[in-house]
């Protein structure tokens, strides 16, 4: 009888045991997975991580808010092309390695997966029609989303040649044309892509709204990554990740056309031998660019923040390279970052431009 109750007890106990570990996994196949990568919130404000170089930062910061990890996957491999969707209240980010694009819900906090595969998918962004538009690097494209779950091929082709692997995209407020880069990441290796000779030299295009028409604005940049507009669309700012560029530059914006292409800012940081690299970018409502940063290391990587006139003004300090990043929320003032393995956001006095 004793032997009975003990087994009895053992399977009653192995039972729970099973019923609980299953609502844990039930329940990470819907949010992140368990931290193991050491991340501290902030137990005293304000957050050391929000650094302000200048007092033109200042105005910015808030004393009493956090860098919030949203989302963090040990088996994740290299997040990007951030995207918020104000309707839906999700942001969309893509895992270009993993073949997969990605929705945090803001509603509660669950990470779904919005398309896998993906075609290697890299920049996303929404056009004013509330359509989403992604850059492929699997078949070097930008695809558009359409309402009825349909897609559409918006580029893959100049001149007749392939494009090599657009990588980030924006959308023109006033006209709605669309820009975008196009550089050779996509077609270098075959962790984002398939290794080809490319066709074209690296540079960014505009597609017209209305016709279609792809042209050419610039191929005077070594690789061109992320790009945004200005708060009022005269200038384009594009950062350069060729070797030895280490900057974001800027063109002047007419009739879509670029013209007076210069360097914007330095990714050259004192107080560090090695330079970094910009990659996404966003401008607030005040011009300041806000950068994503990376491959230097600690007190470098995160988001740098430049002022109108390129100098460095703020820093946001993660403990991983962020790729990509963009303005979203209620009000447009909470930043979300995505990084090699993981989604960060924080709330900010600025705006993002729309």
């Amino acid at each position: 009888m004793k032997q009975t109750a003990l087994h009895r007890r053992s399977l009653l106990t192995g039972a729970a045991a099973t019923c609980v570990s299953g609502i844990l996994a039930d329940s990470k196949s819907t949010t992140a997975v368990e931290d193991t990568n050491q991340w501290a919130g902030t137990t005293r404000y304000p957050d050391p991580r929000v650094v302000s170089l200048d007092e033109r930062f200042d105005k910015y910061k808030l004393g009493n808010t956090s860098v919030q990890r949203l989302y963090f996957n040990p088996r994740a491999l290299w997040h990007e092309g951030c995207a918020w969707n104000a309707v839906g209240r999700y942001l969309i980010f893509s895992d270009v390695p993993a073949d997969s694009l990605y929705r945090w819900i803001e509603d509660d906090d669950r990470v779904t997966v919005f398309k896998k595969p993906s075609g290697n998918a890299n920049g996303n962004t929404f056009d004013y029609s509330g359509r989403l538009l992604t850059c492929q690097h699997g078949p070097r494209q930008v695809i558009r989303h359409e309402h009825d779950g349909s897609t559409r091929v918006i580029a893959d082709r100049y001149e007749g040649k392939r494009l090599n692997s657009p990588n980030d995209i924006v959308v023109h407020r006033d006209d709605q044309s669309i820009w975008f880069t196009d550089p050779g990441y996509g077609i270098r290796k075959n962790y984002t892509g398939s290794p080809t000779q490319a066709e074209l030299p690296e540079s960014v295009y505009r597609v017209d709204a209305q016709t279609g028409k792809i042209t050419k604005v610039t191929d005077d940049i070594g690789t061109p990554n992320g790009l945004c507009f200005s708060p009022d669309l005269k200038k384009l700012y594009v950062a350069d990740t060729g070797d030895g560029a280490h900057c974001i530059r800027v063109w002047d914006v007419e009739n879509g056309c670029l013209k007076n292409g210069r360097q914007f800012a330095s990714m050259k940081m004192d107080g560090f031998e090695k330079a970094g690299k910009a990659d996404g970018i966003r401008a607030d409502i005040h011009g300041n660019i806000w950068s994503s940063a990376g491959w230097v290391g600690e007190g470098y990587d995160g988001v740098h923040i430049f002022a109108p006139n390129g100098d460095r003004i703020g820093q946001i300090l993660l403990p991983e390279i962020c790729a990509n990043l963009c303005f979203g929320g209620a009000k447009r003032n909470r930043l979300f970052m995505a990084a090699s393995q993981s989604l960060y956001a924080i709330y900010t006095e600025a705006i993002g431009t729309p």
